[in-house]
């Protein structure tokens, strides 16, 4: 299936590793053999313990966005770390990391410098670097999650996991909670409020759970997907909505959060904020037909709108915290479907793709899919 392809030109088999690499959409990943780098102050490298595909992964592989080749896609990730460089980063809450720490990181690289870091928006960094979307060359080829090892830049802000919290519950912790985490912050309180979601994929199903918590007098979920919004239950969904539904109950709602980049949910969100609504619009992540909105309604009710995408250190600590509190209460567990060894990355593909789970995982070493 794969071609094994050298990429660097070191030959002790102990400062190689493997990643499978995306040389473009509709064709297969190709494994290759990569060197292990030597550290530079604040580096640090770790082995993949678990990657979960990501939708925009599979986005990316199916070419409805563009990513540059060669690269090793996917940033859901739990890793171990194997080294450190001298001097070596520290976690977010400023301890040093040692050997063995079992961490998750912030997608994205910062340098905390420029005028968007300074004002507040380093998830906007001038100079950013998103793992998982950078070219597979250099000595910084491994910054994705299809991989043996990943190596972690300096600025990356890191996570220790707490114990207990499996694998498969931490890897999204670094996308889709975090993203959550960042949405639920830029809406505000929503203790006692009413919370719609639109969207039952891993985004909307973190949403409701995060809500609950919140202290959010009702959290409703509204998709196509019936079998997912009665999944989003037993995340702590008050009701499940379709569109018709929605408006069939005059319904309407203190917070809403676009999960599903669907335009026509945009829309629908703009009709069913109240007085003072927050609408935060997360899912619209490619390229969709216009939306149509009332701002005469949007006036009158004094409504707000705002966009989420990536996000700053400060979510990627709510969202290990949210986890490390709450898993045991919702099955973030059985969100992944199935889990594949590196070498069946492909399959683990084809299967995503086929039967639409929320989340498959791909294990370096795992002996057989489950």
């Amino acid at each position: 299936m794969f071609e094994n392809q050298p990429s660097g030109d070191s030959s002790d088999p102990s400062q190689t590793c493997t990643a499978a690499v995306f040389h473009g959409a509709g064709r297969p990943l190709q494994l290759q053999s990569f060197p292990r780098p030597v550290l530079r102050a604040g580096e640090a490298l770790v082995r993949v313990r678990l990657c979960t595909i990501c939708g925009s992964d599979l986005h990316t592989l199916k070419g409805l966005r563009i990513e540059p080749t060669p690269s090793i896609l996917a940033h859901e990730v739990v890793g171990e770390i194997v080294d450190l460089a001298q001097p070596g980063p520290r976690d977010l809450d400023g301890k040093p990391l040692r050997r063995g720490d079992r961490v998750t990181w912030s997608i994205c690289v910062s340098c905390f410098d420029c005028d968007r870091c300074r004002s507040g928006l380093p998830q906007k960094c001038r100079r950013l670097v998103k793992y998982g979307h950078s070219v597979a060359e250099g000595r910084e080829a491994l910054s994705g999650g299809l991989a043996e090892y990943m190596l972690l830049r300096p600025g990356t802000a890191i996570a220790t996991l707490p114990r207990g919290v499996p694998d498969e519950v931490a890897s999204p912790i670094n996308c889709a909670t975090s993203t959550i985490a960042a949405a639920y912050r830029a809406a505000g309180d929503v203790d006692r409020q009413r919370v719609l979601i639109f969207g039952a994929g891993m985004l909307g199903m973190t949403a409701v759970a995060m809500g609950k918590e919140l202290g959010a007098t009702q959290v409703a979920i509204c998709d196509v997907d019936q079998q997912r919004m009665t999944l989003a239950e037993r995340f702590g969904a008050s009701d499940t909505l379709t569109v018709d539904s929605i408006a069939s109950r005059n319904a309407s709602f203190d917070v809403i959060l676009e999960c599903s980049g669907a335009p026509e949910a945009i829309e629908a969100s703009c009709q069913l904020g109240d007085v003072g609504a927050r609408v935060i619009l997360v899912g619209s992540v490619m390229e969709s037909r216009p939306v149509q909105l009332d701002p005469t309604t949007i006036v009158r009710k004094w409504m707000s709108i705002a966009g989420v995408h990536n996000y700053a250190p400060m979510d990627l600590r709510n969202a290990v915290d949210f986890i490390a509190r709450s898993h045991h209460r919702y099955p973030f567990s059985e969100l992944v479907a199935k889990t594949f060894d590196l070498s069946d990355v492909n399959a683990a593909i084809d299967h995503s793709l086929e039967h639409r789970p929320i989340r498959v995982a791909v294990r370096p070493g795992a002996s057989t899919p489950w």
